[in-house]
């Protein structure tokens, strides 16, 4: 019975822990995950994705939409997110609707933890943890197709001719470039953690009832508050006795064998033959 009351004890502990934990870590999760939202939107409008060097032919900047040239003091910015002919290349279009729908589909999981006040937490996270798997997948896209735009005029100018797709020439890449490959990996963490907390559930498992009449009083039963099913499996199952069998009693009364019956000896005999089978269930 102890060792019952004990574990019992550990799972209500282990329970509010986990508990406890679990808020914990989806405060945390809320948390990068505005800070994911930042990342993408910081790399979808900074023009810093790459840019010049020492070695490089001129001075300047480039983005998804947009790029500068000239020093920072005197730069000329070029490029509309309105006007799509007016960017880079083809490349750099379907960079910028690719992130973009990142940045958006960020910004709608957001939102969407507002619905921790009205459906449970595994639907939210169920719910959030997809759309942000599908914000990793459009940021890391537009991050691979990106660099097939490094061909066009305005790279040239300032990267020099071995500028070409998947070549930077005399550029190098920018912290942009870099902090977008780190909000594709944060996104992959953060969605793999949402799942994690929809699925994860303290599954509670009902305490088994104690069988009165064996293990729980050890053999130290009173026959007088228990029945005879209960002391004999009690008895046997705590000390290890084997079963006795006993010869029943004759039907017909020896002791009046030599006598008359009397209406006395039939009450008698009653008497006796009621004794004996209480005596015989006294002894199993």
């Amino acid at each position: 019975m102890e060792k019952n009351v004990e574990y019992s004890d550990q799972v209500h502990i282990y329970t509010t822990n986990y508990i406890r934990n679990s808020k914990a870590i989806g405060v945390l999760w809320g948390v990068f995950t505005i800070c994911f939202a930042i990342i993408n939107i910081v790399t979808f409008v900074l023009p810093q994705w790459i840019g010049s060097t020492q070695n490089s032919k001129g001075i300047g900047s480039f983005g998804l939409w947009k790029w500068c040239k000239g020093p920072v003091s005197q730069e000329e910015c070029e490029g509309s997110l309105y006007d799509f002919e007016a960017m880079l290349s083809t490349a750099s279009w379907a960079a910028t609707i690719l992130v973009g729908l990142s940045v958006v589909v960020t910004l709608l999981c957001i939102c969407c933890m507002l619905l921790f006040f009205f459906f449970s937490s595994s639907v939210v996270f169920h719910i959030t943890g997809c759309m942000q798997l599908l914000a990793a997948l459009l940021l890391v896209v537009g991050v691979v197709v990106f660099p097939a735009g490094w061909s066009a005029e305005q790279v040239r100018e300032i990267c020099g001719p071995a500028a070409r797709p998947y070549n930077l020439g005399e550029c190098e890449m920018r912290w942009s470039y870099i902090l977008a490959v780190i909000g594709v990996l944060d996104a992959a963490v953060l969605a793999s953690l949402s799942f994690v907390l929809a699925t994860r559930h303290v599954k509670l498992h009902p305490e088994p009832e104690p069988i009165y009449g064996g293990s729980v009083y050890k053999g130290q039963m009173n026959p007088g508050f228990v029945g005879d099913a209960a002391s004999l499996a009690g008895s046997r199952k705590s000390l290890n006795l084997q079963p006795v069998m006993l010869m029943p009693h004759p039907d017909h009364d020896r002791y009046s064998e030599y006598s008359h019956h009397t209406g006395r000896s039939k009450s008698s005999a009653a008497y006796r033959a009621h004794y004996a089978s209480s005596v015989q269930n006294f002894q199993l």
